[in-house]
């Protein structure tokens, strides 16, 4: 069973950054592909970014790229989201997932595991 638990959340004006973490229990989190998603009120929960296990592999939503990275340290079997140039449609609750059921990057949801979320506001 893998536990993730997510942390960085909170209130930011449009234009800031923020910075998400999400670690992980367990001993071969190295051997999990990563992602982060959100969801917003009223609409469905869609993909944010992704990594592969060495993190040597990365994909982004349109909306972020080249505002955001996904990143990962396995030695502290963290992952993490920076967030900059925050926009007000950003405001969501961002979620962590990870799966070892496939190799490389997932982006879709079929994660096996899901952290608890945390809330990011971006207001205008």
């Amino acid at each position: 069973q893998v536990q993730l638990v997510e942390s960085g959340g909170g209130s930011v004006q449009a234009g800031g950054s923020l910075r998400l973490s999400c670690t992980a229990s367990g001993r071969t989190y190295s051997n999990y592909a990563m992602g982060w998603f959100r969801q917003a009120p009223g609409k469905e929960r869609e993909v944010v970014a992704a990594i592969s296990q060495s993190g040597a592999i990365t994909r982004y939503a349109d909306s972020v790229k080249g505002r955001f990275t996904i990143s990962r340290d396995n030695a502290k079997n963290t992952m993490y989201l920076q967030m900059n140039s925050l926009k007000p449609e950003d405001t969501a609750v961002y979620y962590c997932a990870s799966t070892n059921k496939y190799r490389g990057v997932v982006v879709t949801t079929q994660y096996d595991y899901w952290g608890q979320g945390t809330q990011v506001t971006v207001s205008s």
